[in-house]
């Protein structure tokens, strides 16, 4: 791990040298109403190489998933270099990089870290009880500690008391729904396109107001069909207790490593000033425009990281279950996702004239907004695509003034939001933590569905919470 850290300190160096190194004329981009929905075929391949490579060629998979994401990011980077010219692929690369990639994977390793240096001690045992328990309160956190800080703090905690549970797998897909999607919807801090929202000057307690009932509705229902399932499963494996040798049955209920939780906080707190006092451009990158928050926030949250493995008994995490293989294998993952979903992002930014026009068309009827098709074309989009840069887009297409958007069609805005924040629960790539979640649960041994195969427990659940939605609100 120490190599793969020295390397990513090096080139975050040389990103870093005077602007004049890397100046370029203009802002080449690729012309997002010029393309094709085949340029997105990377993208598909990207996703399908997720889905059914797993499956059946496990093996190849395991060893070679870092290969395969860069084949596919070169898949784009090269037919767009050959088309559009070396600068246009050039610039599209270090923007999605340094604006998108490094920042993500960034506050995923600051999280993960800090995270994985918090213990709960004791034997809490996964009772159908406990485990509800466990899922309402990250659903509450995730809104006031981000989906991602949510499900790290707690991911461990949730497979731990389950670990003499023969069936595992649907606790962690819940875990998924509920804590690493629905339940940031309430406040900016909650999911990054609310943070995005909120930066365009939407109220911060306006989706709090708005989405209240929404997530209180699709919350306890999810909750309540939870504790079925998990006690028909407890009752059908006899209720099962731990092993009276397990070492967490001579602890006394607590937290080890509490000073994590400090630092936890002072991640949040670096993202949000992040948004709350722009600095400027610092320097530009071959035409890339680095802010000097945005630059200051990244570098807190590795010093965070850092203190956070300096400050915290390794005896911690050893007990906790940790590695570094799940962030490894979401850093080498998201890597080709981001890059070969440009053109994707290019054409939905594109509007009216890009390839999707037909889509961006059916959100509104008569000039007025059709709230039910905002919902669910955002949410749709979400569940594949970046869910920040999707809300901007039909955020922009519904007026992109807030004062507009939150007093004269708020249930439009409403619908934006809840469907970018809700609908990232429909697959392993709707929203950050997701993969993460997954990643840690595998890396543990339990047993997680296939791409397609979480995609059948989310239509199987959400969906139809998500048609009960519309009929009530949209």
């Amino acid at each position: 791990m120490l190599r793969h850290l020295t390397s990513f300190a090096a080139l975050s160096v040389l990103l870093l040298l005077p602007a004049t190194v890397f100046a370029a004329q203009g802002h080449p981009t690729v012309p997002g109403a010029e393309l094709s929905v085949y340029w997105a075929a990377p993208f598909a391949c990207m996703l399908l190489s997720i889905a059914v490579m797993p499956l059946f060629a496990p093996h190849f998979w395991e060893h070679n998933f870092g290969k395969i994401s860069i084949f596919w990011a070169l898949a784009f980077l090269v037919p767009c270099a050959l088309t559009f010219g070396f600068s246009v692929a050039l610039y599209e690369l270090l923007h999605i990089i340094l604006l998108d990639y490094v920042p993500f994977i960034i506050l995923l390793f600051a999280l993960f870290t800090v995270a994985g240096g918090v213990r709960l001690k004791g034997s809490l045992t996964g009772t159908p009880l406990v485990n509800t328990g466990l899922l309402a309160v990250g659903t509450v956190l995730a809104s006031w500690m981000g989906t991602t800080g949510a499900a790290m703090l707690l991911i461990r905690p949730l497979l731990r008391a389950n670990a003499h549970r023969r069936h595992k797998t649907h606790s962690v897909v819940f875990f998924i729904f509920l804590v690493a999607n629905i339940g940031g919807s309430l406040t900016p801090l909650g999911d990054p396109p609310l943070f995005l929202g909120f930066l365009k000057g939407v109220s911060f307690f306006w989706t709090t107001t708005n989405l209240f009932f929404k997530t209180l509705l699709l919350s306890v229902i999810l909750l309540l069909i939870y504790v079925a399932l998990d006690s028909w499963l407890y009752a059908k494996e006899g209720k099962p207790v731990p092993p009276s040798d397990d070492k967490n049955s001579t602890e006394k209920l607590g937290l080890d490593g509490k000073i994590n939780l400090l630092f936890l906080l002072g991640v949040v707190l670096a993202v949000l000033a992040s948004g709350l006092w722009p600095m400027g451009v610092l320097v530009e990158l071959y035409g890339v425009p680095i802010e000097g928050q945005n630059l200051l926030r990244d570098v807190l949250l590795l010093c965070i990281a850092g203190l956070s493995l300096r400050f915290t008994d390794q005896t911690c995490r050893k007990l906790n279950d940790f590695s570094w293989a799940p962030i490894a294998e979401v850093a080498k993952i998201f890597l080709g996702i981001f890059i070969s979903m440009i053109p994707a992002i290019a054409i939905l930014k594109a509007g009216t004239d890009g390839a999707l026009s037909g889509l961006i068309q059916l959100v509104s009827s008569d000039g007025q907004p059709n709230n039910a098709m905002y919902f669910w074309l955002t949410g749709l989009l979400s569940s594949f695509l970046d869910n920040a840069p999707t809300y901007v887009v039909f955020f922009n297409t519904a007026g992109g003034d807030a004062a507009h958007l939150m007093y004269d069609i708020p249930a439009t805005l409403a619908a934006i939001s809840a469907g970018a924040v809700f609908m990232g629960a429909n697959t392993y790539i709707g929203n950050a933590p997701n993969f993460m979640v997954r990643a840690i649960a595998e890396n543990q041994g339990v047993r997680m569905p296939s791409f397609f195969g979480y995609m059948a427990w989310s239509a199987g659940i959400l969906i139809p919470l998500f048609f009960l939605l519309t009929w009530l609100f949209f």
